[in-house]
């Protein structure tokens, strides 16, 4: 085979890979992009402030984060992360000792299955437990709240994280396409130097 038509195929094969990753480069860059600004316009939208400094008690004083952001508008998926595990998660262990909504869920049937048995057969206690069971489903819709707003806030930080792999893989792919061509331009280069007459 001559080295003018290897050196041919070689270079036009770089040059078609590298216009590949240039497009896929682009097209992750596109995505990354898009990631970024979508859950910044959507968390903006839900205008959350993080407590100030002076409002954070001693708990919430050893999250770095939430010292870092105090008093700062949540509006990316890291601060969403921080928002949602820090601060929210801590509360909600306030609410019922700790216990998620399914456990306070199931404990307030428990209470409410309880409290009408009792008023059924006119048990003096009725009144106390219709109180107990009121107050766990009290409890029960701010856990379901609670959970609710963690659990959003943290698909926001996880489609922030895909858009960061997504700009990380643009970069290595723009860095690739940019060595191809630069070696397939070499590769041309060396077609056009190189004898007719020369073989591999």
């Amino acid at each position: 085979m001559k080295r003018r038509t290897l050196d041919l195929l070689f270079s036009a094969g770089g040059l078609a890979l590298a216009v590949l990753l240039l497009v896929l480069g682009l097209v992750l860059n596109n995505n990354a992009s898009f990631a970024k600004r979508y859950v910044k316009d959507q968390l903006q939208e839900q205008r959350i402030t993080f407590t100030p400094i002076a409002g954070l008690d001693d708990t919430e004083k050893k999250s770095s984060c939430l010292v870092k952001n105090a008093g700062r508008s949540l509006e990316s998926g890291k601060q969403s992360e921080c928002y949602a595990n820090s601060y929210i998660a801590y509360h909600l262990t306030e609410i019922n000792g700790g216990k998620t909504y399914s456990q306070t869920s199931t404990e307030a049937r428990a209470a409410r299955a309880a409290a009408t048995d009792a008023t059924t057969k006119n048990d003096p206690k009725a009144t106390e437990l219709a109180a107990t069971a009121t107050a766990l489903d009290a409890k029960v819709q701010t856990l379901f709240r609670g959970e609710t707003l963690r659990g959003l806030l943290l698909t926001s930080y996880g489609f922030s994280v895909f858009g960061e792999k997504a700009a990380q893989a643009s970069l290595v792919a723009l860095l690739a396409a940019l060595v191809l061509l630069l070696a397939s331009l070499a590769g041309f280069v060396h077609f056009i130097k190189t004898s007719q007459d020369e073989h591999v």
